[in-house]
Order: structure tokens, then sequence, then C-alpha cells
């Protein structure tokens, strides 16, 4: 889109069940906050560990939308 201008957050999304799910709870609060939502790049995924389990999955987002002036 000629003359746009983009700004980007990051979000760190979390899940009990997957990365994926940790992604998309990541964009799924980003929309609350922000409209016209245009590319999501997962920066970073990590995990927390407790005794031998899994506990949460984490996905760092970087998320780009418009900015209107």
């Amino acid at each position: 889109m000629p003359n746009s201008v983009y700004q980007m957050v990051e979000f760190v999304g979390t899940s009990k069940v997957s990365w994926e799910d940790a992604a998309k709870n990541a964009i799924d609060i980003a929309r609350k906050k922000y409209s016209d939502l245009r590319v999501a790049t997962i920066k970073e995924l990590d995990m927390t560990i407790e005794g031998e389990m899994i506990s949460t999955f984490r996905a760092k987002v970087s998320i780009s939308f418009r900015f209107h002036t």
C-alpha cells in the first residue's frame, strides 16, 4: 500500500496446549487493543517446565498494524 506507515508491537502469548495456541492467543489479545493488524512474526518460542512436565508454551510475537494519522 503506497504511503502507508506501520507500527510494530510485541506480545507474549501463553498456552497449556501448544506454541500455535500461544501465538493465536497473542494475536487475539492484540486485536482487542489494536485494529488493522497486518503481519505477525514469531520471534521466539519457549516453554516452562514444572517437575517432569511442560506446564506452559510461550510465543513471543511481533505484530504490525497500520498506523492511521
